[in-house]
């Protein structure tokens, strides 16, 4: 197996080591031996050497052992030489490689199906890393990480987390907090919807009048065009997603930020069709998606601007703790 680099990806005078790394596709055996010194240079080696179309990127790495998520040079240079990668053009998930001569590939969404251990094992100590690199990612999870990280033992988790059991177990406290404020706000958001159709309903019968013709030259509209715009618009969102849109209340509440984000950038049109609803629900729920994400991300920067507050202040009693003394006057006790 013949390994390539170079040093392409580095600035003009500068040098850079080569990290040798082991490359392949999802759902394939055949490795391939690169050697890249930045994530981005081997992500452009990738696309090359596995020849994925470049209107599949972005190409996720992720290590092949556990499907763990590389997205971070000094993370990268922090792994050991000839670790083993697996390339995910986009919308790919990662599949599990199932080397003791049984089943040769087992895909990530059977084990979620199926709840195995070791597909939990890996679900929920990814998630705690993930906690273990900035706790303020509470807030961008989504309501099934949560759960998983509160059903995790606590001993497990704090082995996962290198803390103590009672740090753990307050930690656990807060994550079923959060899980109960986004339950209290779906509840809010439901008896306001409520509400609102009731003001809907007592309506005059003239304005319905209005909106039911209105939706029949809708209708009669979309006959003609209506095949041709679902053949046409195409929805990047995993049937999941899709089906946590459709099925749950308030469904921004129980979506991840990555899930969000996903959403507020999908052509309108196109979810609408993927939904079966009409434009202006679809519209809402998008608004509401951004604004969710919106207030997350709000969140986060408050919760760093906190952090960067309070280690001033924990550095203002040392820098005060051997304050110069003034110099005396020599005439002042003559």
């Amino acid at each position: 197996m013949e390994v390539v680099g170079d040093a392409s990806g580095s600035e003009p005078g500068e040098i850079r080591a080569l990290k040798p790394c082991l490359l392949r596709r999802n759902h394939s055996r055949e490795q391939h031996g690169v050697a890249a010194s930045c994530l981005e240079e081997l992500r452009s080696k990738a696309c090359d050497i596995l020849a994925i179309d470049k209107s599949l990127a972005p190409v996720t790495l992720v290590l092949a052992e556990d499907g763990t998520i590389v997205d971070d040079d000094d993370y990268f240079l922090c792994l050991p030489s000839n670790t083993k990668f697996v390339a995910l053009a986009r919308n790919e998930k990662w599949a599990y490689h199932n080397s003791d001569g049984g089943t040769a590939w087992i895909s990530q969404e059977s084990f979620d199906v199926d709840e195995t251990d070791s597909g939990a094992g890996l679900k929920w100590k990814n998630v705690a890393r993930q906690l273990k690199e900035d706790l303020s990612s509470i807030i961008l999870l989504s309501e099934d990480d949560l759960q998983v990280l509160i059903d995790v033992p606590c001993s497990d988790l704090a082995q996962e987390l290198c803390q103590s059991c009672v740090t753990v177990r307050g930690l656990q406290n807060t994550l079923q907090q959060v899980l109960d404020q986004r339950e209290e706000a779906r509840q809010s958001k439901q008896l306001l919807e409520l509400y609102l159709q009731a003001l809907e309903k007592e309506g005059s019968v003239l304005s319905k009048q209005q909106e039911s013709k209105a939706g029949f030259s809708d209708e009669s509209d979309a006959v003609d065009t209506g095949l041709s715009r679902e053949r046409s618009s195409e929805t990047a969102l995993t049937s999941q997603l899709l089906t946590a849109l459709k099925e749950k209340p308030a469904p921004e509440l129980s979506l991840s930020s990555q899930d969000l984000e996903l959403v507020t950038k999908e052509d309108p049109k196109a979810l609408a069709v993927a939904l079966k609803w009409d434009i202006k629900k679809t519209e809402t729920v998008q608004q509401a998606c951004n604004q969710e994400l919106s207030l997350r991300l709000q969140q986060i920067q408050s919760l760093h601007s906190l952090r960067n507050i309070s280690a001033r202040k924990n550095s203002l009693p040392g820098e005060l703790q051997n304050p110069k003394r003034a110099k005396q006057d020599p005439t002042e006790y003559s």
